[in-house]
């Protein structure tokens, strides 16, 4: 009677694979946060990093305090945890699109003149990481390594702690970003803080621009 309740072979079921590759994109965005750090060495993104690492640390203690299991007839197998509740890919996915939405509705403002297009982008990619996220809870289900509850649990158990992290991130930690910023140690790794500028985009870029520009002067002003 189980049998019923089994996916199809994942090399005949294309829905499978699909959503077997979308499952793998936290491992990206931890990839992206890693290589952010290194090549940007920002303490708001050290700060998100470390939330992410909290939430997943989180997880694990849930789960070894529930000891929910998985469902039957998945492909789980291989996993380190035979635990399900409440999902780690949800828990991870929720909490990051939580503190990312707040992040861009509150903490990055408007700077310059094209505030429709700002709040277009915005949108968009709120937009997406929604879809991303509701596309990564449904795979932990389709796939059966999770139940919808496992699922739903850590989707909300993500949520909280995206805004909790959030809000102790800006009251807490961001107003020790400067003295942070001043330690020798920070400063031998080049460790910055941009929590008062608004919206570094724009920052790096119109400093970025006349660097170049002004760079550019002086090359010229040599040739001659």
């Amino acid at each position: 009677m189980q049998y019923k309740h089994m996916r199809p072979n994942c090399s005949c079921d294309l829905t499978g694979q699909v959503l077997a590759c979308i499952s793998l994109l936290p491992i990206a965005i931890l990839v992206g946060f890693v290589t952010l750090i290194v090549f940007k060495r920002e303490l708001h993104t050290i700060s998100f990093f470390g939330g992410l690492i909290m939430n997943e640390g989180l997880n694990w203690l849930l789960k070894h305090i529930l000891q929910e299991p998985r469902p039957c007839g998945g492909g789980h197998s291989s996993v380190t945890t035979e635990y399900g509740m409440p999902s780690s890919h949800s828990q991870f996915i929720w909490f990051f699109v939580v503190y990312f939405f707040l992040f861009l509705y509150l903490r990055m403002h408007q700077t310059n003149n094209a505030r429709c297009v700002e709040l277009l982008w915005r949108h968009i990619l709120s937009i997406i990481l929604l879809a991303v996220a509701l596309s990564i809870s449904y795979s932990r289900v389709y796939l059966l390594y999770h139940t919808w509850s496992q699922v739903i649990y850590g989707g909300v158990a993500g949520m909280v702690m995206g805004v909790v992290w959030f809000f102790i991130t800006q009251e807490v930690l961001t107003p020790l970003f400067p003295k942070i910023a001043a330690w020798p140690i920070s400063e031998f790794f080049l460790v910055r803080d941009t929590s008062l500028i608004p919206n570094i985009l724009w920052f790096e870029y119109t400093v970025t621009r006349s660097e170049a520009r002004n760079r550019q002067r002086k090359l010229g002003t040599k040739l001659q």
